[in-house]
């Protein structure tokens, strides 16, 4: 007979009577039966009754961020390192494992930071901070333009992701929005006649056009938002 271990510490349950639509009130351990296996097996569910405070309980998503081992004497054993304790006596130290995952971290934050179009990377952990987007062909004003901000972002040490691809403007922002960067900036014909470049945060639907001159301040002051 295997039980939950919280049968022996509860009193006069209702059991099977190993008789169809019988059964018998008011058991106890060790007074009517015996176990032969005590242990945690019950799984709880929604709407089930908290054992310690008796409130209804829920059931919500979650991800193991880091974990803990005790690992013991296991290992110092193994490898005679000890320690001497207060009267001078030589022991084996007690060992412990502690991590933190950073893949799991990252998915922390892709199911808290997301929506239908990909990531939306908080800036204090973002991989990139901008995802700079040149609409030009090579050798263009706005290739040109594009490229001389690169150069400054990477000499300003602003973490700059620079799709110069030969695509279209449609599946660069698709790749721009999937990868989640907190701002994308785009060079285009149409935003350097509109005055300068595109700067967009990944996290509104807003667009602003910003001279090449302040841009570099613009994206600053997002950043730090």
């Amino acid at each position: 007979m295997v039980v939950d271990d919280i049968v022996p510490l509860s009193r006069n349950l209702v059991a099977g009577a190993n008789e169809p639509g019988f059964h018998i009130l008011n058991t106890n351990v060790p007074r009517d039966y015996v176990p032969g296996v005590i242990a945690d097996i019950a799984s709880a569910s929604p709407g089930h009754a908290c054992a310690r405070c008796g409130s209804m309980l829920s059931v919500s998503r979650g991800v193991e961020v880091g974990n803990i081992f005790k690992l013991g004497t296991r290992y110092s054993d193994a490898l005679g390192a000890t320690f001497l304790d207060a009267d001078a006596v030589a022991r084996p130290i007690v060992m412990g494992s502690y991590g933190i995952g950073v893949g799991r971290l990252m998915v922390c934050v892709a199911e808290e930071h997301h929506d239908d179009r990909g990531l939306v990377w908080p800036a204090s952990v973002a991989p990139f901070a901008v995802s700079l987007v040149s609409l030009g062909n090579p050798g263009s004003p706005a290739d040109t333009a594009a490229r001389e901000i690169f150069q400054e972002m990477r000499e300003a040490c602003i973490e700059v992701l620079f799709d110069d691809r030969a695509k279209s403007p449609g599946v660069k922002f698709a790749d721009a929005d999937l990868i989640g960067a907190p701002l994308r900036v785009t060079a285009s014909a149409k935003s350097l006649a509109a005055g300068g470049l595109e700067l967009k945060r990944r996290d509104s639907e807003g667009k602003t056009i910003v001279p090449p001159e302040d841009l570099m301040r613009h994206v600053t002051q997002e950043l730090t938002r």
